[in-house]
């Protein structure tokens, strides 16, 4: 069985690349030939190529065929077509910006995404409302206009080793610089469907798996517990045992936290993965808090050149000068507050018996 890979050495690349030869199938990569990992081993074949050019493609292929293809690189809508009627399963990797308010929060109020997000969720419909929303969903549509039969995944942000927009990045450079304090926006308690490359990789090969099932199907795929931004922060923290000053501020001054953010606003972007785990068994490979772990140290031992692409992307100057003005005017902002007393003093209601809240009931036996 042959199998062709299109990338292949980007974040998800290799998990897929060699669960494909334990799978029994013959794979070939087609990428630029620019990045070569150690983890592709010497038996797979390298199509060098310029995937995002539908000539230079049709001729790297030639009048080949092969039994599962899996496109996570290039132009989709035109991978489809040059491998129409060629492959006996194709497999395509898109992103979750098609979904109405990903990327433009505001456009509904109030503002955000429902939560959790269905794969039948509104999708950008126009490109005045996202332009790059719009040709995702697009591509969607065209997609299943030439591979009627393809199984299409929805990823969200991707994270673990080799990838270019390293989120946890933002902490682990402040760790490595010695940094003692952190500024979260809101209690970092926004919610946001990410990715570690093994699982991601892992819900696409399913696909290979259940051709039948996944038949003509969009799945969304991410990591199966959604970790908050400060859980993120605190696990990064733990596995590189060092203690900091998490500072909590409103959004609107947490300036500092755009790039951990990741979005203009604190609204929270939380996929359904129903569909997923139902359809397919989907389940993690690697649980969420151990995949952060993984990958804060990963990070910590390979770190990004400072000022190279990695943090060109991720758009954090690293202005430690300012984030210190920035806490200590916080701090003396909150010492000037004035002591509030109420008549009585506000509960959090009578069902909750947490800490902090009612004692349980002296007449109840157990």
């Amino acid at each position: 069985m042959d199998a062709l890979v299109i990338g292949g050495t980007g974040p998800t690349g290799h998990y897929m690349v060699n669960g494909l030869r334990r799978r029994g199938f013959r794979v070939a990569i087609l990428h630029t030939g620019r990045h070569e990992l150690d983890e592709i081993p010497d038996d797979v074949e390298h199509i060098h190529t310029d995937p995002y050019s539908p000539t230079e493609l049709a001729a790297a292929l030639g009048d080949r065929t092969f039994d599962v293809c899996i496109a996570t690189y290039g132009r989709l809508r035109r991978t489809a077509e040059i491998l129409a009627g060629r492959v006996g399963k194709f497999v395509s990797v898109g992103g979750v910006p098609a979904y109405r308010g990903y990327m433009h929060p505001s456009i509904d109020v109030p503002a955000g995404l429902p939560v959790p997000t269905r794969e039948d969720a509104p999708v950008v419909d126009s490109p005045v409302e996202d332009e790059k929303g719009y040709r995702i969903a697009r591509t969607e549509e065209a997609l299943f206009a030439t591979q009627p039969e393809a199984a299409h995944f929805r990823y969200p942000y991707v994270y673990g080793p080799y990838q270019l927009v390293p989120r946890e990045w933002c902490i682990v450079r402040r760790v490595r610089d010695g940094r003692d304090v952190i500024i979260l926006p809101d209690d970092g308690l926004t919610l946001q469907s990410f990715g570690y490359a093994e699982n991601l990789a892992h819900a696409v090969l399913l696909a290979v798996d259940h051709p039948e099932r996944s038949a003509g199907q969009i799945y969304n795929c991410c990591d199966e517990e959604t970790l908050t931004l400060r859980q993120v922060v605190e696990l990064v923290l733990l596995e590189l045992d060092h203690p900091m000053r998490i500072v909590s501020m409103p959004h609107a001054l947490a300036i500092s936290a755009r790039p951990l953010l990741m979005q203009p606003l604190p609204t929270h972007r939380v996929l359904d993965l129903a569909k997923l785990r139902t359809e397919l068994g989907y389940r993690d490979v690697v649980p969420a808090r151990q995949a952060i772990r993984r990958t804060a140290r990963w990070l910590f031992e390979h770190p990004p050149p400072p000022g190279g692409l990695e943090e060109t992307v991720l758009q954090d100057p690293f202005d430690y000068a300012a984030e210190d003005r920035l806490v200590d005017a916080w701090d003396t902002a909150l010492r000037s507050l004035p002591d509030v007393p109420f008549r009585e003093s506000p509960g959090y209601g009578l069902a909750y018996s947490g800490p902090g809240g009612r004692s349980p009931s002296k007449d109840f036996d157990g």
